[in-house]
């Protein structure tokens, strides 16, 4: 097999991610070497490769569906919104600059080549390239310049799959809109749709299927059903703002609640999954004070836009309530972004250009912002535990001379900041601190002894490989793998 596809979506947040990452895990386990590919990312969930490169952390998800390390290769180009007009742009892990939604259109004819490229480069290296696209693939406002969708799809001849989200409602005009609104050259190689996301008896869908068929000329490639629990490294926060269960009942007498504060521009959301996997755990996202009342941990996460969101914590009064807790002695951790908002200063004159602002002033650290990136992949130990985590950040936090220390931050009672990414995905850091915060608040919870955080991921995967496995037609996929779109596909009005 030799081959490559793409996994379209009628919209954002169709499942896009997790079919690719399920036909990769399936792929892997027949014997085939499998890249993921994503051209043009739109994420504040990203992470460092080992050799330094920032992508999504979709991606690194993918790869590892894949059982292959993620490399830049795989997301070359990554967009980060900073705020409502303006992204940062990443190009094979490195940031180049920012720009608007209509600045952007020129720089997008630049990095066309260096797309392709790295497709060819994966596709000389694996049997198989299953690359992802962005958004909707009929997106008519933006096809000419597209390098993401079908720009991607036929400069490289790629056959396409189209994921509807039937549990949105409208799959079937979604399905066949998406195809009609295409170009010839485009509907050419829409080759078939995969149906997600489906609750009851697929016999209920089958008359809806045969008729989109006779419709269109294609096939429906599988009717992937509702997986509920999978809470694997989402592109964007669009999921976020609902209560997360844990793992399971509590191992001790009580529960562990932890309220994250839902940032307006949110990033690297991905670093409380750990957490929500954690037996007796309960993990919330807060956008009012009150939300933080009985909460046992309150988390400020990463954000874009350290500055601005630290603005909105204040005008919402959660900057008041994080200080209560604060005084009081119940415990807050900071990440990254939440890390410098705990500082006594900010001084930003690269990311807001606010120059000097008051942080809350909670660790005795103050914060500066460099305009180059540091990007890394930082260890050490905290509670005597071994911790290996990524950092991604423009803001350097100096820490006083003296003050108690926590991985690259400090600790001032019951505070903690870090700028570390991923530090609660280690096994033992995370049940050694999860102890100090329950003796902090006073919670008789205890921490399972057994949770394997790598494991529950992994278990995951396999999942969406025996999704692909059970529900798609495999066969059929392999046959685009190997032959590509078949030819005499039927052209739809009013696109053809």
């Amino acid at each position: 097999m030799n081959g490559a596809l793409l996994v379209a979506g009628t919209t954002s947040d169709a499942g896009k991610s997790l079919v690719t990452a399920g036909i990769c895990r399936w792929l892997v386990r027949q014997g085939v070497s499998v890249a993921p590919f994503k051209a043009q990312n739109m994420s504040n969930n990203s992470m460092v490769t080992a050799d330094g490169a920032e992508i999504g952390r979709a991606q690194v998800m993918q790869a590892a569906a894949a059982r292959v390390p993620p490399e830049a290769a795989m997301n070359p180009v990554l967009l980060k919104p900073g705020g409502e007009n303006s992204s940062q742009v990443v190009v094979l892990g490195r940031a180049v600059g920012d720009v608007t939604a209509l600045s952007y259109r020129a720089v997008k004819a630049t990095l066309r080549e260096q797309v392709l490229d790295c497709l060819t480069d994966l596709r000389s290296r694996f049997d198989v390239v299953i690359c992802e696209g962005a958004g909707s693939p009929t997106e008519i406002n933006l096809r000419s310049d597209d390098i993401a969708n079908m720009g991607l799809a036929t400069a490289a001849h790629l056959p396409v799959v189209v994921v509807g989200d039937i549990d949105r409602g409208g799959v079937f005009p979604a399905l066949y809109g998406t195809v009609a609104l295409m170009p010839p050259a485009d509907q050419r190689l829409v080759a078939g749709f995969l149906v997600n996301k489906f609750r009851g008896d697929v016999r209920l869908l089958q008359p809806g299927l045969e008729q989109l068929f006779t419709l269109t000329g294609r096939p429906t490639l599988g009717v992937l059903p509702w997986l509920g629990g999978l809470d694997l490294d989402a592109e964007d926060s669009l999921g976020v703002g609902t209560a997360r269960g844990s793992g399971g009942p509590p191992h001790g007498e009580d529960v562990l609640r932890v309220s994250v504060v839902r940032l307006p521009r949110l990033s690297n959301f991905t670093d409380v999954d750990a957490l929500a996997a954690e037996p007796g755990v309960l993990v919330r996202y807060a956008t009012r004070p009150e939300e933080l009342a009985d909460a046992d941990l309150v988390i400020l996460p990463g954000t874009r836009a350290t500055v601005a969101d630290l603005a909105w914590l204040r005008e919402t009064g959660l900057a008041d309530a994080v200080l209560r807790r604060a005084a009081a002695g119940h415990p807050v951790l900071g990440i990254c972004g939440g890390h410098q908002m705990l500082a006594r200063t900010i001084t930003d004159d690269v990311e807001s250009r606010a120059g000097t602002v008051a942080g809350l002033g909670l660790l005795p650290t103050d914060v500066r912002f460099g305009r180059e990136k540091t990007l890394g992949r930082p260890s050490g130990s905290a509670f005597g535990e071994q911790v290996h985590g990524y950092e991604i950040h423009h803001g350097v936090v100096a820490v006083d001379d003296g003050a108690e220390p926590f991985l690259d931050g400090a600790r001032a009672g019951s505070v903690w900041g870090t700028t570390w990414h991923g530090a609660l995905e280690n096994d033992g850091f995370r049940r050694a601190f999860l102890t100090e915060v329950a003796r902090c608040s006073g919670r008789r919870f205890v921490p399972a002894p057994d949770t394997d955080f790598a494991a529950v991921r992994e278990a995951q995967l396999d999942r969406l490989g025996d999704v692909v496995a059970e529900h798609a037609d495999t066969a059929a996929l392999e046959r685009l793998l190997e032959d590509g779109a078949p030819a005499g596909l039927p052209l739809l009005p009013p696109g053809a």
